[in-house]
């Protein structure tokens, strides 16, 4: 993989980390919504400004080719139902003051990400990544104990996103046709339930003002640019470089979880979070060592 597609992917998901990790400001702005219509919106609208894209770049060949492949199609259906499903427990979190807990699950991401790079594609781990991976069950460990309870939402939002990032980083399709695909895939029972709400009275998209319609409408934009961005860079970084920038989005919701929110912090949580962000950053030095010493290599080589 040369310099240039290296850096782009660097830029691209970068960009879309910064916008995850202020997603939760968008849907505040829906907290009369329900977490399941806002999600059937996301989903419907996705694909919308998806195709339009698709269709100005002339890319739908490119988009249906691979569909002839069930090995394909089959791990995009996976990966979509693994997208809406962290898309559905993020939405939730964010409108019952549980933005804390995305920050979390976030955080244990990047090292949930470096498991996967070891166990499934035979990237190697160093001890010291070994060692940050420990200090993140610690904190797991310290919430159970602190808090009362195990963190499952946290941990369900770093696994799913994980095992997507698995998929898109070996699905043999590139990020818009592959997120065309993806919300095509589950916009029919999206569409319907919608459709059921609005006939029923009690969808937010037609009874609900016009400012929450236009809000709806635009989770597509708001959901896809991010995606774009993570997916273009997932298939041009490591999955350990991708573990360095990925606490960004994190960072950006504990802070507004905590300081724009108010969201309760105790010193249980303090003690979870330093033990996340210790590891965190014995991973991400060890981790950023590693790529200068293979660049250094790669240069004496080349």
């Amino acid at each position: 993989m040369n310099t240039k597609s290296t850096s782009s992917g660097l830029l691209a998901a970068l960009a879309s980390f910064i916008g995850w990790g202020l997603l939760p400001i968008y849907w505040k702005q829906l907290h009369s919504v329900p977490a399941l219509e806002i999600l059937c919106h996301r989903i419907i609208w996705s694909l919308v400004f998806a195709a339009l894209l698709v269709t100005f770049q002339g890319r739908w060949r490119e988009t249906l080719a691979p569909l002839s492949s069930p090995r394909t199609l089959g791990m995009l259906t996976l990966s979509s139902l693994l997208l809406g499903s962290n898309w559905l427990m993020y939405i939730w979190c964010v409108n019952h003051d549980q933005v804390l807990a995305t920050s979390l699950g976030y955080y244990i991401n990047p090292l949930m990400n470096a498991l996967l790079g070891f166990a499934l594609l035979r990237e190697k781990m160093t001890r010291l990544q070994m060692i940050a991976v420990c200090f993140a069950t610690a904190g797991v460990i310290n919430s159970i104990i602190s808090i009362g309870h195990f963190p499952w939402i946290a941990l369900a939002l770093a696994v799913t996103f994980a095992l997507y990032g698995l998929l898109r980083k070996t699905a043999p399709m590139e990020s818009l046709p592959g997120l065309t695909v993806e919300t095509a895939i589950i916009t029919p029972l999206a569409l319907g339930y919608v459709l059921y709400l609005e006939y029923m009275g009690k969808g937010g998209f037609a009874h609900a003002g016009m400012s929450t319609s236009l809000l709806l409408m635009g989770a597509g934009v708001a959901t896809s640019m991010p995606l774009f961005g993570f997916a273009f860079g997932a298939r041009r970084l490591r999955l350990t470089t991708l573990g360095i920038i990925q606490y960004i989005a994190p960072s950006i919701a504990f802070l507004l979880g905590v300081f724009v929110y108010h969201e309760p912090f105790d010193s249980g949580n303090l003690i979870t979070f330093a033990l996340i962000w210790t590891g965190l950053a014995i991973y991400s030095g060890e981790s950023i060592m590693q790529i200068r010493r293979e660049r250094r290599q790669h240069k004496k080589h080349s």
